[in-house]
């Protein structure tokens, strides 16, 4: 098919937003061109086992956007090496050695989430038993993690590490750890039945349809404890267990729990922008060089 110019849009980023982005575009007569970093479509979500609030598999949602995109130019383990703003269009050159031109463009590139050995307080990297909720999520995956044992029979969810956080430099609430937690809090009741839950909050952000239901029904179903406080204190003892510190607000008591498991639930950070600009509208030499072929 020959390309139009004017009608072509360069969609940036291979995620779910991105792929419904470019799949919605071809329904309206454009003619997108889906470039992505890596090897696969799917973003974070593809990293994912289950979605919350109805548990569905991440992998199926996936392959439903993929097959979205019928008639859409997908370019993957490519980059954006530079941008030049024409008069009306956008001259892009891409990773491949390839020139776009194009009348609009989408940055869809999504977030990274917070590394969370910054908070040292928190233990990753540092107590044997101490995860983030990628790792659980890879764990859900695969089944291999020599961090979560068999013999789990208590967890602790510590909910906003590096979100909210004045110190983290990052004071913007994620959004979606919250009903994350409780998604992930279910499963792991699910693969040990046993074990005892806790989640520990500071507030409870569920801003999606059927998100108050989904923690109710994690109370009252799977008997999750949720407790109300920032945790002040981690450790590990004699035995190699997670001994977790924290004020329950709502009784004004102090807790102290020993865990098998400890997960810290990552907040997200905003990628940076993939198209920086001169006021030529391209990436200043000096810093092409510096970087490389640039990230997005």
């Amino acid at each position: 098919m020959k390309r139009t110019p004017s009608k072509t849009v360069l969609v940036i980023g291979g995620g779910i937003a991105g792929m419904e982005a470019a799949a919605r575009l071809r329904q309206l007569g454009l003619q997108p061109i889906l470039v992505e970093k890596s090897d696969h479509l799917g973003g974070h979500v593809a990293d994912w086992h289950k979605l919350f609030p109805d548990m569905s598999e991440a992998a199926a949602l996936v392959e439903k956007g993929a097959a979205a995109l019928d008639g859409v130019d997908v370019r993957l383990s490519t980059e954006i090496l530079f941008v030049n703003r024409l008069r009306s269009l956008y001259n892009v050159m891409l990773s491949s050695g390839s020139n776009v031109q194009c009348g609009a463009i989408v940055v869809a590139t999504g977030f990274s989430l917070f590394p969370a050995e910054k908070k040292e307080e928190y233990g990753y990297g540092i107590y044997d038993h101490v995860i983030t909720n990628a790792d659980l999520e890879k764990w859900f995956n695969t089944g291999e993690d020599p961090r979560v044992t068999d013999d789990v029979r208590k967890v602790g969810f510590v909910h906003c590490v590096g979100s909210r956080d004045l110190k983290a430099g990052n004071t913007e609430c994620s959004k979606v750890c919250c009903i994350t937690a409780i998604k992930q809090a279910i499963e792991m009741k699910e693969h040990f039945p046993e074990a005892e839950i806790y989640c520990f909050y500071m507030d409870l952000r569920l801003f999606g349809k059927r998100y108050e239901d989904y923690y109710i029904k994690a109370q009252r179903d799977y008997g999750i404890h949720f407790i109300r406080g920032r945790v002040s204190e981690v450790g590990e003892n004699i035995e190699g267990k997670v001994v977790v510190k924290a004020e329950d607000t709502l009784s004004g008591r102090p807790v102290k729990v020993t865990l098998d498991l400890l997960v810290l639930m990552a907040g997200i950070i905003r990628n940076p922008d993939p198209l920086p600009y001169d006021r030529r509208g391209r990436i200043p030499p000096k810093q092409r060089q510096s970087r490389g072929h640039h990230r997005i």
